[in-house]
């Protein structure tokens, strides 16, 4: 069997509901982002997706990701894993989209990387690891971590310039499976939030 990647993003925060920049800033999961969490949770433990007992799990070490981890069920057998912490935002960090273009107009993150922060080439090389891990052995793994590290790994995964990334969405406690077609390396599932729905 080739091996696949579930990716999990963590649930919803303060500044990812204000559309703020968090990166390496330790911020924990707001009320709903626990209960996302739960819901993901139960839906990775039943149906189809029951088998994951076999699976490796590993998690950002950021307590969101952590949180988001421990509530849905896997503290337990998961291994933190700097290679999945957010994107380094250094000068741009707890800012908005629009206050950064404010300052610097055309600015695109996945192009220009940020001043005082990590560069495209740099989150890359962080995904490309996670990569090979995710393929060096046959088992599936699954992943708690957060919104550009995931596009990055799933534009890595597909063999994409990190600049894909900025053509996906990635919401919060969303559900996402990097597979197989063709033989070829292909998105099975993304942005998947059926569990959150009433």
């Amino acid at each position: 069997m080739a091996p696949r990647i579930l990716l999990a993003r963590h649930g919803q925060t303060e500044w990812s509901l204000l559309g703020r920049h968090t990166g390496r800033t330790d911020i924990p999961l707001l009320p709903e982002g626990r209960r996302g969490a739960e819901l993901l949770g139960e839906r990775l433990h039943r149906g189809r997706w029951t088998g994951l007992e076999g699976y490796e799990v590993r998690t950002s070490p950021l307590v969101r990701a952590r949180e988001t981890c421990e509530i849905a069920g896997f503290e337990d057998r998961a291994t933190e894993w700097d290679a999945l912490m957010e994107w380094d935002y250094g000068a741009y960090e707890g800012l908005t989209p629009a206050e950064i273009q404010a300052v610097r107009p055309g600015w695109l993150i996945w192009r220009d990387g940020v001043p005082e922060g990590e560069t495209p080439a740099q989150v890359a090389a962080r995904a490309d690891e996670v990569v090979e891990w995710a393929r060096s052995a046959d088992r599936d793994v699954l992943v708690f971590a957060h919104g550009h590290i995931l596009r990055t790994i799933a534009a890595r995964w597909l063999g994409e310039d990190i600049a894909f990334g900025a053509r996906v969405r990635l919401d919060p406690t969303s559900l996402s499976v990097l597979g197989w077609a063709y033989g070829m390396p292909a998105l099975e599932r993304w942005n998947d939030t059926g569990h959150l729905e009433p």
